[in-house]
């Protein structure tokens, strides 16, 4: 990876707004200024910072009185699949899997607002538009991929990702309501895992990991998971009493 960047971005702080997974908490925001360019090297330094992208935006939380939001990503190399994650690739195993460049037509927007109105019927990120789908998904400054998932010629999902210098980002999911009992969700991250794997990069970046919560806590069946732990990435462990939420020592 190149060490000689000298891009700089500025950093701004959102007031308080209701936070997203807790309808009892406010969150802040700490946001990267959307008209800056970061190269790869910048973005795979604010990803060990805990950073991620949305949009054109690179975002972390930085709430006051809570955190709960922990930055996690899978240690390629250590990663076994489980049980179930086994019985998920053989459930799995009759669809074609590729990368391609971001794209973006009717079908392919049918697909993810559909998802949306299945997920998410609150609406907030329907696009009504392929501009509206870009601004959510895409950069133009980014090594941006999607993983598609096809059913014979049939598109039935879609995992957009970001290469970094270090490991494979994940941004975001979306599948067809009715491939439900596929999983995926889990099978998306399974073959980002291994394309990584064969690229020889050493993580998957999962985003935010939130102990017990339902949306976010089946990112601790990716073992080894780390997570930052203010300064530091750990093992999240079983073990209660290891520290905070779980974590064991730092790797070596």
């Amino acid at each position: 990876m190149n060490t000689t960047s000298r891009i700089r971005l500025p950093l701004y702080l959102t007031p308080e707004h209701p936070c997203s997974y807790y309808d009892d908490r406010s969150a802040r925001t700490v946001f990267g200024d959307p008209r800056a360019l970061p190269d790869l090297e910048m973005q795979t330094r604010l990803a060990h910072l805990g950073f991620r992208r949305s949009g054109r935006y690179i975002y972390r939380p930085e709430c006051d009185a809570c955190s709960a939001c922990r930055p996690a990503r899978i240690d390629v190399h250590g990663f076994r699949p489980d049980r179930s994650q086994r019985r998920n690739l053989r459930r799995n195993g009759d669809l074609h899997v590729s990368v391609q460049r971001p794209w973006c037509d009717a079908s392919l927007l049918a697909l993810y607002n559909d998802y949306q109105q299945w997920r998410h019927p609150e609406g907030q990120m329907y696009a009504e538009g392929t501009a509206q789908y870009s601004d959510f998904l895409l950069a133009t400054w980014s090594e941006t991929r999607y993983l598609e998932m096809r059913e014979g010629d049939k598109l039935i999902g879609v995992a957009v990702f970001d290469w970094l210098g270090d490991g494979l980002s994940a941004v975001y999911t979306f599948y067809s309501p009715a491939t439900e009992a596929r999983g995926l969700g889990t099978f998306a991250i399974l073959q980002l895992l291994e394309l990584a794997k064969r690229e020889d990069l050493d993580y998957v970046y999962l985003g935010y990991w939130l102990k017990e919560h339902p949306k976010m806590d089946y990112k601790r069946r990716f073992r080894p998971l780390e997570v930052l732990d203010g300064t530091q990435w750990r093992v999240l462990g079983e073990d209660p009493h290891a520290g905070p939420c779980g974590l064991q020592s730092p790797r070596p």
